[in-house]
């Protein structure tokens, strides 16, 4: 594209290589993407290649905190800030013109196993923080293969030595790289290598609090459904704490969470009936134990994913997530199903322990205070979200 039917005075700020050092300078560099044109009618800025080569030089930018997650379904690399970002700034649903797109899809696919690393999907700024979110080339599928968990664990573990070379304080980790098996090994892996810097956060104990401060104040007891995961153990102390009956309708769950806390017994009881009006849910939920709950009954996951939405006279809470505040910079998409400026709990637990410098780490078997990181969390500006019909 020739650029000749615009001001000289606005040309300069369309072409990032233009020199005004010389008014003799100042005519040049007409075209934009196109630089052929330039050449060919003499009007190349003699400063151009030194400029793109110092360009070229820079150091790439260092980010204090990282947040790990990955690809889901095969379409999710649209929903990337790198993809579409008329998709990007929703949340993420599956749209039927996508089915158009199955040869780039399948092309992206191929081309997931074949990249050896995380790649960097967005850049966001807090305060004096530098924030970035990367993206480990797999799938959900990949992830629920025993045969690909190998390698995924080694991709994690590369990116946290990549993280930590940048100069990172921080890296949270993202959907299922939030897997107790894979957080088990995160946690041997740092203590494999003590001479890391960088601080690994699952987000366990946001989620908790998330959870617990999503319960309604007249709640006095509710039912537990779904996996039960050693963050289920966190949230189900802090529920017994406060005086909340938990209840809970399968026994082997019931004789689990006893055996991490036998001083749960007091407030933790095995029942057979469903009329419960809070239900805590994790993965596994089935649609026919959603028809089994009251009317008006509140579901908030403490899962990674969602719960499928059956129930038309229920209110469904999202996974634990907060809302950011404003002084969260170039927050232009929607991280995964969320809503816009909305970020999951480990997102959000990895910028508060940068930002309030809580020098441990918290995967595998370490929790971090469920108090402390929610005050922390309200203190820096962050908001639960509200429960949606």
């Amino acid at each position: 594209m020739v650029l000749h039917h615009l001001p000289s005075s606005q040309i300069y700020h369309l072409h990032p290589f233009v020199s005004l050092s010389a008014s003799h300078q100042f005519r040049t560099n007409y075209t934009l993407f196109c630089p052929l044109y330039d050449y060919v009618y003499g009007t190349v800025d003699k400063s151009t290649d030194s400029v793109y080569e110092n360009a070229l030089k820079r150091e790439a930018e260092s980010p204090d905190v990282v947040h790990l997650s990955h690809l889901t379904t095969p379409d999710s690399i649209y929903h990337l800030p790198l993809g579409f970002p008329s998709l990007s700034s929703k949340p993420q649903v599956s749209k039927w013109y996508l089915l158009f797109m199955w040869p780039v899809t399948v092309w992206s696919m191929l081309l997931t196993w074949v990249v050896g690393h995380a790649f960097i999907s967005e850049r966001n700024a807090f305060k004096k923080l530098k924030l970035q979110a990367w993206v480990v080339p797999k799938y959900n599928m990949q992830y629920s293969s025993k045969w690909q968990r190998e390698t995924i664990s080694k991709l994690i573990g590369q990116a946290i030595r990549d993280a930590d070379k940048k100069g990172a304080k921080v890296l949270s980790l993202g959907l299922l790289n939030q897997h107790e098996e894979f957080t088990r090994n995160v946690e041997l892996y740092m203590k494999r290598n003590p001479q890391l810097k960088i601080k690994v956060v699952d987000g366990s104990s946001l989620a908790a609090a998330i959870v617990l401060n999503s319960i309604p104040e007249e709640t006095t007891q509710v039912l537990l459904r779904g996996r039960v995961s050693e963050d289920v153990y966190v949230l189900v102390q802090a529920l017994c704490q406060k005086g909340i009956k938990v209840l809970t309708v399968q026994e082997d769950k019931y004789k689990k969470l006893l055996k991490f806390d036998n001083k749960l017994q007091s407030n933790l009881f095995l029942s057979e009936r469903y009329d419960t009006k809070v239900w805590l849910v994790g993965d596994g939920l089935t649609d026919k134990e959603q028809f089994k709950a009251p009317k008006g009954t509140i579901f908030i996951p403490f899962s990674i994913f969602p719960p499928k939405k059956v129930r038309k006279d229920c209110y469904y809470h999202t996974t634990p997530a907060m809302v950011a505040p404003a002084s969260v910079e170039n927050l232009h998409s929607c991280e995964d199903w969320l809503p816009r400026r909305a970020m999951s709990a480990s997102r959000v637990a990895g910028i508060i322990h940068a930002s309030e410098g809580f020098d441990v780490n918290e995967c595998g078997g370490t929790i971090f205070s469920v108090d402390k990181v929610w005050e922390a969390s309200l203190e820096n500006g962050f908001r639960p979200l509200p429960i949606s019909t």
